[in-house]
């Protein structure tokens, strides 16, 4: 009878120092990052992808809509014209009609404008993350290249 413990996945395991065991696991573990870093790239392309076919239509869409308005506009002008008023009223009416709605949307702009404020929460991280910076003293570092003194440049001439 052979004895469960001994699997040759054991051996093989048992065989390997722990330097190799590391060594593995640091490899796994990298292949792993770089698979999830390739997945999010996948992601994000397919996303941006997305988004370009949907701004597009959005602005093709807004190009119709502003293409339509004059057309419109001279419908309203001339229904109103045939309802019996004059031309000239007609026309009057609806650019006032534009004009009201367009201040209608400006003071609702102003009322939103006036709800943004800074962001609270990061200037807040921000100034955390500043603080605690302040007290990191840095690493000393070797010099990558011996300074030159003033004495030992050379000028020619």
């Amino acid at each position: 009878m052979s004895d469960p413990g001994n699997t040759t996945a054991n051996a093989v395991g048992a065989d390997r120092s722990l330097g190799q065991l590391v060594a593995a696991a640091t490899a796994e573990m990298s292949a792993l990052v770089h698979d999830e870093i390739a997945l999010a790239k996948a992601e994000l392309r397919q996303d941006v992808k997305r988004s370009a076919v949907g701004g597009a239509a959005m602005s093709i869409a807004g190009v119709l809509a502003l293409f339509s308005l004059p057309v419109l506009s001279f419908a309203a002008a001339y229904g109103i014209h045939n309802l019996g008023l004059g031309l000239a009223w007609s026309f009057l009416i609806v650019g006032v009609a534009f004009l009201l709605f367009a201040g209608l949307l400006a003071l609702l702009a102003v009322a939103k404008f006036k709800k943004v404020k800074p962001p609270e929460k990061s200037i807040a991280s921000a100034k955390e993350t500043a603080a605690m910076l302040q007290n990191v003293k840095p690493h000393p570092r070797p010099a990558s290249r011996p300074a030159l003194d003033k004495a030992e440049v050379k000028v020619s001439a």
